[in-house]
């Protein structure tokens, strides 16, 4: 007689399993499919989420952004098509979670949270590349990896992020930049802004950018210009020193990332950005970022997906210069 009794599952080792090989719908949604990790050792490269958004002057949103683009960034996968560059066969990558806050609504308290939990992060030697949360976000990620010495900065938005106070305020995302300078965290001589644009009604934050020494392209430049004569540009900028990659989404035109706090009509395309990032080969990365996706204003979920692709782009980068640290 034919034995019909369940038979128990064969036997596997789940932990083994490569998650980049299983359904992309599947299991729990990390930054890039890659493992989460509560410990930092051995990290190479720590995917960071800052749900936070109380620096926005505009439309909120963006703390919500970490979450979306973990979810979107399940469609990425692990060789690039163009460099054949796969991160994870160069650096130990892992998702190492959000920022935990204790002050989440007092703007200052918070941004010393993010600082504290990127002190660790760099202190285990590992390179942030983190997903925001507002541009708020990135003075104190700077805090924490260049108070040895400042960075340069290939920074990729529609605003210079250099104005002084708003509403009593010096922190909020119109001001991180501002404030990396002073605290001589970011050297504003190798810095270079990528398609600034849109009327203001004052000219300090552009004015501050260019008398620091900032190199401000605005996005009628890039135009003219071309990609390979920016990225051309934006290495002679930056040299051979440690550098680090801010990617705020509004950089690119709102057809392409509609949802973000302060759009801008007339950015980059999405190509566009991709073939400049992809420029970037071979400079000295210390970390990187993606910011103000607020998925409230784009229910399609198409400007997470934009950036979970952004910071894939990024991370190809950042593996090569960890890697080659290394070497």
């Amino acid at each position: 007689m034919q034995d019909h009794s369940p038979k128990a599952p064969p036997t596997q080792d789940l932990a083994s399993d490569d998650p980049m090989l299983a359904p992309r719908y599947a299991e729990i949604a990390t930054f890039m499919r890659a493992p989460l990790a509560r410990d930092l050792q051995g990290v190479d490269i720590a995917l960071v989420g800052v749900p936070f958004d109380g620096g926005v002057t505009n439309r909120p949103g963006a703390r919500h952004g970490p979450r979306e683009i973990r979810n979107m960034s399940s469609l990425m996968r692990s060789i690039h098509h163009v460099t054949r560059v796969d991160p994870y066969a160069l650096c130990r990558i892992a998702d190492v979670g959000d920022v935990r806050f204790t002050h989440a609504f007092h703007l200052e308290a918070a941004l010393d949270d993010i600082a504290a939990f990127y002190r660790r992060v760099h202190a285990a030697g590992a390179a942030p590349l983190s997903a925001g949360g507002d541009h708020s976000i990135t003075l104190p990620i700077f805090q924490a990896i260049a108070a040895e010495r400042p960075l340069g900065m290939i920074h990729i938005d529609a605003h210079t992020d250099t104005w002084d106070e708003f509403l009593g305020s010096k922190f909020t995302h119109g001001a991180p930049f501002r404030r990396a300078v002073e605290e001589g965290l970011l050297d504003p001589k190798r810095t270079v802004q990528i398609g600034i644009r849109g009327a203001q009604n004052s000219a300090e934050g552009w004015d501050f950018s260019l008398e620091s020494g900032m190199r401000v392209i605005f996005m009628e430049e890039f135009t003219q210009l071309g990609v390979e004569a920016v990225i051309a540009e934006a290495r002679r900028v930056v040299g051979d020193g440690p550098t680090y990659i801010s990617f705020d989404v509004d950089g690119l035109d709102p057809v392409y990332a509609p949802g973000t706090g302060t759009p801008e009509v007339g950015g980059l395309t999405t190509v566009e950005a991709q073939t400049l990032l992809r420029g970037l080969r071979g400079l000295d990365l210390y970390g990187g970022d993606v910011v103000e996706v607020a998925p409230p204003f784009d229910p399609s979920g198409n400007t997470a997906l934009v950036a979970a692709t952004m910071m894939y782009e990024i991370l190809c980068l950042l593996a090569e210069a960890v890697a080659a640290r290394r070497a």
